[in-house]
């Protein structure tokens, strides 16, 4: 009994792995909308495809890794490789460009492969603390995301140790909670995203 139980908990980590990379869908940019689809986050207003009209942007985020569309109320990702196309998009619809959130970069900092120093450590607690967060619930969500987050960087042999970001924890915390608990993580997600 004993074998079937660890063969079967052997097979739920490898399909639980396998479920942490869901990429982020399709887009095609069009001249004052983006159609987009497949899209794996289910909270998302755009699951799993809608067109989003440019006067519903509110900003774009194309500093580094996956682009972001900031809507109203959910943040949409969109290939890098369609940085110009973006670009010229956000230009001919007058939308602005938002500057790169490090929030959960910094967040996520001590799941990287590499070593956190007691002073990187110190100075990234800083930095949340201008960012209104508090050192008790830096805390809270890094125990919140820790087992995930290890297994998303290590287990799936990403050995990510640069940075992990918003697009990292979602896909992490997908795998990693059902449904409703999701859809709730979705939200608050956003909300540390979003927080300056």
């Amino acid at each position: 009994m004993k074998f079937f139980k660890n063969i079967s908990a052997i097979f739920n980590r490898k399909l639980f792995v396998k479920n942490l990379f869901c990429g982020i869908g399709n887009s095609e940019i069009q001249e004052n909308a983006i159609w987009f689809y497949k899209y794996p986050f289910e909270p998302s207003i755009i699951y799993p495809e809608r067109l989003v009209l440019a006067s519903e942007i509110e900003s774009i985020g194309m500093e580094f890794g996956a682009m972001k569309i900031f809507l109203k109320d959910d943040i949409i990702f969109i290939s890098a490789e369609k940085k110009e196309t973006l670009k010229a998009f956000a230009e001919r619809n007058a939308i602005p460009l938002s500057p790169y959130s490090w929030n959960w970069d910094w967040i996520l900092e001590p799941y990287l492969d590499t070593e956190l120093t007691k002073e990187n450590g110190e100075l990234l607690i800083t930095r949340l603390q201008e960012n209104n967060f508090n050192e008790t619930e830096i805390i809270k969500i890094r125990n919140e995301v820790e087992k995930s987050m290890y297994i998303y960087n290590f287990d799936t042999l990403l050995w990510e140790w640069n940075s992990l970001s918003l697009l990292d924890v979602l896909s992490a915390m997908r795998a990693t909670y059902k449904k409703e608990d999701f859809r709730a993580f979705y939200k608050r997600a956003l909300e540390i995203e979003k927080r300056n």
